[in-house]
C-alpha cells in the first residue's frame, strides 16, 4: 500500500502545484485590453482547477471586492485530505 500512497501523494502534489500556476497567471496579463489569457494550455489549466476553485468561490466572497483567497483556502484543504488520505493508506 505504500506505492498507492506514494502515487496519491504525488497527484495531489502534481494538482496542487496546477493550482499554483492558476494563481500565478492571475497576476500576468501581456495585453491590457484582454483580461483573459486565451490560450490553449490556460483552457486547460482552468478547466482541471475549476472543479475545486468553483465551489470555494460561490462561498468565500473576494476580500475588498478584489482578492481571491479561494486558491489558498483550495491549497489547505487539499493538504488536508492529501495527509488524511496517505496515512489511512499506509496504514492499510
Amino acid at each position: 500500500m505504500a506505492t498507492v500512497a506514494t502515487i496519491v501523494s504525488f497527484l495531489f502534489q502534481v494538482y496542487e502545484f496546477l493550482l499554483l500556476i492558476r494563481v500565478l497567471l492571475t497576476w500576468i496579463n501581456s495585453d491590457p485590453y484582454r483580461p483573459v489569457i486565451d490560450h490553449p494550455a490556460v483552457r486547460f489549466l482552468e478547466r482541471i482547477t475549476d472543479p475545486v476553485l468553483a465551489p470555494l468561490r460561490r462561498l468565500i466572497p473576494p476580500i475588498g471586492g478584489v482578492v481571491d483567497i479561494s486558491p489558498v483556502v483550495a491549497l489547505i484543504i487539499l493538504e488536508i485530505v492529501r495527509r488524511i488520505l496517505v496515512s489511512v493508506l499506509v496504514g492499510l
